[in-house]
C-alpha cells in the first residue's frame, strides 16, 4: 500500500523534473516556469488555498484518488511549447498517481530569465548555449553584458541575428573559435 502522502510527494518529484521541449537538458523547474504543484485529495476542497507539496493532511487508504493542480508561466506568449509542456505535466503526474492533473497558465508576472535557475543556466552552457547573461531590466535599458562563447569560453563573440532558433534565442558567433551558437536572451 503506498502512503497518499508518498504519492503527493512523487507527484510533486515527477512534475518538478518535466523536460522543456525546445532544450531538452532542461526541466521547467530549471527555467523557473513552474510556479506551483498543489496535491490534495480528489474529495477534499482545499479552501484555504494553501500548497499541500508534501501531501501532509491526506485521507489514507490504498484508493484515496489525487488531485494535482500545477501553475506554470509561458516564456512568453504565444510559446509553441506550451502544449507539449502541459501534455508532458499531466503524464508526469498522472504515472506518479494523480487521477486528476488541472495545468493552469499563468501570464502575469511574466516569465523572465532572473527566474532561471543556476543549475539551470550551467546545463544551458554544457549544452552548447550561452545562458542569459545579467538581469533583466526593470526600468531604463542597461548595459548589455559580454555574451561567453559556450564552446571555448571566449567573450570575442558577436550576435549574427537577434533571431535564433526559437524566439528564446539569438544567434551569435565566436570571433575566436570561429564557432556559431545559440545565447538564450535576456528577457
Amino acid at each position: 500500500m503506498t502512503e497518499p502522502a508518498q504519492t503527493a510527494e512523487a507527484i510533486v518529484r515527477a512534475v518538478r523534473v518535466v523536460c522543456d521541449p525546445e532544450i531538452p537538458v532542461l526541466t521547467i523547474e530549471d527555467l523557473g516556469i513552474l510556479r506551483s504543484v498543489e496535491v490534495e485529495s480528489a474529495g477534499e476542497a482545499n479552501e484555504t488555498g494553501e500548497s499541500q507539496e508534501t501531501g501532509e493532511g491526506q485521507g489514507t487508504g490504498e484508493d484515496a484518488s489525487l488531485r494535482a493542480h500545477v501553475v506554470i508561466t509561458p516564456t512568453y506568449s504565444g510559446c509553441p511549447a506550451m502544449e507539449t509542456i502541459r501534455a508532458d505535466v499531466q503524464r508526469a503526474a498522472r504515472a506518479a498517481g494523480a487521477t486528476e492533473v488541472d495545468v493552469e497558465l499563468v501570464f502575469s508576472p511574466a516569465w523572465t530569465t532572473d527566474w532561471m535557475n543556476e543549475e539551470g543556466k550551467a546545463k544551458l552552457d554544457a549544452y552548447g548555449i550561452a545562458p542569459p547573461t545579467g538581469k533583466a531590466a526593470a526600468g531604463p535599458i542597461g548595459l548589455s553584458m559580454a555574451v561567453k562563447c559556450p564552446l571555448c569560453h571566449s567573450l570575442n563573440t558577436h550576435e549574427l541575428s537577434r533571431f535564433g532558433s526559437t524566439a528564446c534565442k539569438a544567434l551569435y558567433r565566436c570571433s575566436d573559435c570561429l564557432e556559431p551558437f545559440d545565447y538564450f536572451k535576456v528577457h
